[in-house]
């Protein structure tokens, strides 16, 4: 067990360091969030009105919620690594079979945060403020990076199952609906009843609703589902499933790849 949570840090430590000395990566990494506040809050927001609160107020923990969902940074890792050979050079190695996809999974969780800490000082410039005090606040980054940590592992199963970055490229435009298909950008009560249950019992809308409780943000109106009730258990619900089904799926893969 000691054996594979220190192999789990060393690959967790390669992944930080090349996203170091990759300043692509670390430029989209502090671009992205002030970005897509100013995108969102401003441009969208300037037509979007939420009931008893300010749209961005609303609009930031929602974005929180796209950290957390964002399978896409593991899934191009993952079917880079598959299609250079990395994977195998690995697999040759006396490390644990679950040593890799950890750390990648850890290592995503960190970078995470730098874009939480970011976003969120782009939402306190616009207006947003945390309500319910420290305490709350960080529950509610515990639960992001615990559902980061779990969404991550789907990432990785699909990067093993693609194996190369041009076809995880072409498969990218598949993961975007999952988050505009949520309570993240505006309420639901707007759309029709069938997408609107669809919509509120995704995963996403849980979290964005969890982390608007949690930081005391105006919130999208319930509709009379369970997850949407109650989203912090729910969060917690799906972040339970999803390692349970996706980290046997991805260590199983990894394995045999």
């Amino acid at each position: 067990m000691i054996g594979a949570f220190t192999d789990g840090a060393a690959a967790a430590e390669r992944v930080l360091a090349k996203l170091r000395h990759d300043p692509t990566g670390i430029a989209l990494t502090l671009g992205a969030p002030v970005v897509m506040v100013i995108l969102f809050g401003y441009i969208f927001g300037s037509a979007i009105s939420v009931p008893g609160g300010d749209y961005r107020a609303f609009l930031i923990p929602g974005l929180f919620a796209t950290i957390g969902a964002n399978i896409l940074p593991s899934m191009f890792t993952m079917a880079r690594d598959s299609s250079r050979g990395v994977v195998d050079r690995f697999r040759s190695m006396p490390i644990a079979r679950t040593a890799v996809p950890f750390g990648q999974a850890a290592a995503t969780v960190v970078y995470g945060l730098v874009s939480f800490v970011l976003m969120a000082l782009c939402g306190l410039a616009v207006g947003w403020r945390i309500e319910r005090g420290a305490g709350y606040a960080l529950a509610a980054l515990a639960l992001l990076g615990a559902f980061q940590f779990a969404a991550t592992w789907i990432g990785m199963y699909l990067g093993l199952l693609f194996r190369t970055e041009e076809a995880a490229g072409q498969a990218s435009i598949l993961v975007f609906p999952v988050t505009m298909l949520s309570n993240v950008y505006v309420p639901t009560s707007g759309m029709p009843a069938w997408l609107r249950a669809i919509a509120d019992w995704n995963p996403v809308s849980a979290l964005a609703a969890a982390l608007r409780d949690l930081f005391g943000s105006p919130s999208a109106p319930a509709n009379g589902t369970w997850q949407l009730e109650h989203p912090v258990v729910a969060t917690l619900a799906w972040t339970a499933v999803l390692l349970a089904v996706f980290v046997p799926l991805c260590t199983r893969r990894f394995a045999r790849t």
